[in-house]
């Protein structure tokens, strides 16, 4: 197997990857960023690419949610959840009181902003393309001057380069935040199989700019008691005003009320983009009600079917016809 990620090494995204059983051994391919690794898996340079699509104090990844809602299709195949610690890194011999510029990733600087304004009120930010690439780029001979002493990044780059120095650990502003990264491949492999605590996602286009749009891409799931785990709308990029959805819903494609949902969703919106259904990293099961299980589902066809074929209850009406009690 080859997989990208989202490098250099030391980057939350490759912890997540050390995870899938088999990536230590195999060829890891540390990229730039979420397109690049996305292009790759579609060029088939790559057999799957691990990238962060969820946040839990920032939301989304936007890069993650436009890219995989354009282009050719690509699948979900499993995810990953990763408990998010930073650290303050410089070059060997600064002090905290030398720092005047910091740098990391956005979704890092999001979630230290309050220790910065603390403790480095006066704190400039550089965006950088990963925590790990600003940290890697204060090593001894890193080549010219970086243009910040500081960087926000995962104690892990420390294990991997000790000469940095380490100014401050626990930086985060909260402490329980995690990183949901998916695994992404083409549409080709094999559905993973259910399990009873499943994730789909979709990318549902507002295909019409009206009063209730939304509420009929909305009702296809609340009337057949599927959950929405996440919803975002993210902007198409054609025209000021036009939209799409990245939605999870808490089920696999193989349970009765996701597919019938599937069914009318692709009715009422004929551009939904099927993404993946996949464990969930947390076993959390859904919730049905029983009216919503696979059962139910299958009892209602049959009734449908027996009727639509002549059947014994073809002339009955509901509740037994006139003069039942």
């Amino acid at each position: 197997m080859r997989y990208a990620y989202l490098g250099p090494a030391g980057t939350f995204t490759e912890a997540a990857l050390l995870g899938v059983e088999g990536a230590r051994e195999a060829e890891r391919r540390p990229v730039s960023s979420v397109p690049v690794a996305l292009a790759a898996v579609r060029a088939g340079e790559v057999d799957a690419a691990m990238v962060p699509i969820e946040n839990s104090v920032e939301g989304g990844v936007t890069a993650t949610l436009d890219a995989v809602a354009t282009g050719s299709e690509l699948r979900i195949v499993r995810e990953a959840l990763v408990p998010i610690s930073f650290v303050l890194v410089a070059a060997p011999g600064t002090s905290l009181g030398d720092v005047r510029t910091v740098s990391t990733h956005s979704h890092a600087w999001a979630q230290v902003r309050g220790w910065m304004d603390q403790h480095l009120p006066g704190a400039d930010y550089v965006p950088a393309s990963s925590t790990a690439a600003a940290a890697l780029a204060l090593l001894p001979g890193a080549g010219a001057d970086a243009g910040f002493e500081a960087a926000v990044c995962s104690p892990v780059v420390v294990e991997q380069h000790p000469e940095l120095e380490v100014l401050a650990e626990d930086i985060g502003d909260n402490r329980a935040a995690v990183t949901r990264f998916v695994l992404v491949t083409r549409p080709d492999t094999a559905l993973p199989r259910r399990t009873g605590a499943d994730r789909t996602t979709l990318v549902v286009p507002l295909w019409e700019d009206r009063a209730g749009a939304l509420m009929e891409i909305l009702e296809q799931f609340a009337t057949r008691g599927v959950n929405l785990s996440r919803i975002e709308s993210r902007p198409t990029g054609n025209f000021l005003g036009e939209y799409f959805f990245s939605i999870d819903v808490d089920g696999h494609l193989h349970d009765a009320r996701v597919a019938d949902a599937l069914v009318g969703l692709r009715r009422v919106c004929p551009s939904t983009r099927f993404l993946g259904s996949y464990p969930r990293a947390d076993h959390k099961a859904a919730t049905v009600a029983r009216h919503h299980s696979d059962g139910a589902f299958r009892e209602a066809a049959a009734w449908v079917a027996e009727l639509q074929g002549g059947g014994p209850h073809a002339a009955e009406p509901a509740g037994g016809g006139p003069g039942t009690a």
